[in-house]
């Protein structure tokens, strides 16, 4: 968890090989485990610049993004 935004992604909800938000993500959040799963890169949560673009992409509604402040 950042200090200024919480990001949080439902592996449960996302499908298998779905990399949207990874791909949308300008300050690269997101990563793509070894085992394929999408993960957040908790060191990059306070450089989100709220531009939505993951939300956006994503199919299944797996993102939340949530200011702290």
């Amino acid at each position: 968890m950042g200090l200024f935004v919480t990001v949080i992604h439902d592996q449960g909800q996302c499908p298998a090989g779905c990399r949207e938000c990874v791909d949308a993500c300008p300050v690269n959040i997101f990563a793509i485990d070894q085992d394929g799963t999408v993960s957040v890169v908790a060191a990059n949560e306070d450089e989100c610049t709220f531009c939505w673009l993951c939300l956006e992409r994503c199919p299944t509604d797996s993102v939340i993004i949530r200011k702290e402040y």
